[in-house]
Order: structure tokens, then C-alpha cells, then sequence
């Protein structure tokens, strides 16, 4: 019964994920859905919520966590469906870009609860397929980065995608070895090195404009990605000890206090502010990476 129950899971966070990223009809694309490569179409929404909310009340994944009774397992399945219905109300006040986000997270918190309910083998089958889907990621934005970095000359390419590569080839090896969650982490470096380096290059005086930001205040949510990722980068790429060190601290403590003016000004809708702080607070965060001896391009 436990297999059949992770391949429920697994299809259907798949069709969901690929079900959303059908274009809608007649409705012009933004820059930042053209960057993640999806448009959220209504419809194909309203199916996803009703089938996240079978999976997480009916199914035979709920049953099992029912059946269960670990704690951990109960209290997320609970967070899952405060966030199910959440999605619903955003849903209901046509806010798809937020519902989608919230059903995602529902989904995942879900998975969790089914994990900490789940017996050994299936937790295993599902750390095996967390990192394949990280695979696949990295692999896509690896050929974009390719792509996009063709059209500039920027210092240090060659080095980011010798890295990525790296991690792609040392997250295989273990993978190999059936160290599912070592090779995920690794490869969770490699896809945030690739991203950090693929947005940074979107972001160049050229490329930006063909993103063609619909006001400045998606183009500072855009921002907000790509510090938040940096900020992830810092965590994983850069250990302890290097990160204590002073210039490190400097540039650290300065790209804190300017993301903090950026939500501060984003708080009062001067979006133009905000963009402008969160650009200066991400080049500080690239120095601290690049102090640290990793090379990302900014």
C-alpha cells in the first residue's frame, strides 16, 4: 500500500505544477511569469485546488496520517489545510498568482506530513525523486544561463558554469551511491549558483528591458527573488568560519540594512526606492560570496 500511496503524491504534484503553466488565452504575459516560464490559468487552478483538497481530506495519504498518529504528521497536515483555504479565498478574489502559491506550499507541507507518517522506504523513494526534480531544474536554468550569457560578456561565466557543472557531477556520484539527501544538497548549490548568475545577468542594462516590467512594483518583487536567493546562496556556499570574517560581516551587515530601507520604502509604495535599495543590497551580498573566494557574476 505505501508505494502506491508516494506514486499518488508524486503524480499528482506533477500534473499539478505542469497543469499551471498553460498559457491563458488572450492575456498578456508578464515579465516576471516569462521568467519563471509559467501563466496561471484559472481553470487548470480551480481543478488543482479541488484535487489538493482530496489529497489532503480523503485520499489514502491522509488516511495513512490519520492512522499514524504522529504528531508531526497531524500538525502539518493542519497547516496544509489553513493554507488550502487560504488559496480558496485567493481563489475567490481572483488573486491567482497568490492562490498558486499558497497551493504549492499546501502541497508541500502535505508532502511533510505524509513524510513523517510514512515508513523508511518511502521516504526514501520521495528524498530519490526530491532530487530529481532538482536535477531536472538545474539542468534547464544550467542550457538558460548558457543562453542568456551568449548575448553578454560578463567576467567570470566560464567559472559559474564550471561550478554548476561540478555540483551537477558530485550530486550524480552520490546519487550513485544512494546518498539521496547529500546529493540533493549538493545539487540544491548548483541550482542556486545558476539561478543567482541567471537573474544577474537578466538584470544587465539590456536584457532588463526586454523583460519589459508591467510597473516597479513587479519589478521590485523580481528583486525581492533575486536577493532572497543570494541571501540562500550565502547560507549554503559560504561556511561559518569564512563568513565571520570582517570584510565578510561588512558586506553582510550592509546588504542587511539596505533590504531592510527597501521594505521599508516598499511599505510606503515608493517601488522606485525599493528597487533601487534592493539592486545595491544584492551587490553587497555578491561581494561577500566573492570575498569568501566563490565567483558568482553581478
Amino acid at each position: 500500500m505505501k508505494k502506491p500511496i508516494f506514486s499518488l503524491l508524486i503524480l499528482l504534484a506533477c500534473t499539478a505544477v505542469a497543469a499551471q503553466a498553460v498559457p491563458a488565452a488572450n492575456s498578456p504575459d508578464s515579465a516576471a511569469s516569462r521568467l519563471a516560464g509559467n501563466k496561471v490559468d484559472k481553470a487548470q487552478l480551480t481543478f488543482n485546488i479541488e484535487s489538493v483538497g482530496k489529497l489532503i481530506e480523503s485520499s489514502s495519504a491522509a488516511r495513512q496520517i490519520e492512522s499514524s498518529k504522529a504528531p508531526e504528521a497531524q500538525q502539518r497536515r493542519d497547516k496544509a489545510r489553513e493554507l488550502h483555504r487560504a488559496a480558496k479565498q485567493a481563489l475567490d478574489q481572483d488573486n491567482l498568482d497568490k492562490a498558486s502559491a499558497l497551493l504549492a506550499e499546501a502541497r508541500a507541507v502535505f508532502f511533510d506530513a505524509v513524510r513523517f507518517a510514512a515508513p523508511e522506504e518511502v521516504t526514501a523513494k520521495k528524498l530519490e525523486n526530491d532530487y530529481l526534480l532538482r536535477l531536472e531544474s538545474v539542468q534547464a536554468l544550467l542550457g538558460a544561463y548558457k543562453r542568456v550569457s551568449g548575448e553578454k560578456s560578463a567576467k567570470g561565466l566560464a567559472e559559474s558554469v564550471s561550478q554548476i557543472e561540478k555540483s551537477i557531477a558530485a550530486s550524480s556520484d552520490l546519487a550513485k551511491a544512494r546518498k539521496f539527501a547529500e546529493a540533493k544538497a549538493e545539487i540544491d548549490r548548483g541550482y542556486l549558483v545558476a539561478k543567482a548568475g541567471l537573474t544577474t545577468l537578466r538584470s544587465g542594462d539590456t536584457l532588463v528591458r526586454s523583460l519589459n516590467f508591467a510597473s516597479k512594483e513587479e519589478e521590485y518583487h523580481y528583486e525581492i527573488d533575486r536577493n532572497n536567493t543570494h541571501q540562500m546562496l550565502i547560507k549554503v556556499l559560504v561556511d561559518d568560519k569564512k563568513a565571520s570574517g570582517d570584510m565578510i560581516q561588512s558586506y553582510l551587515s550592509k546588504g542587511q540594512a539596505l533590504r531592510v530601507k527597501a521594505d521599508e520604502a516598499a511599505s510606503r509604495k515608493a517601488y522606485d526606492e525599493a528597487v533601487k535599495l534592493l539592486e545595491e543590497a544584492t551587490t553587497e551580498l555578491v561581494r561577500a560570496i566573492r570575498n569568501a573566494g566563490i565567483y558568482i557574476p553581478g
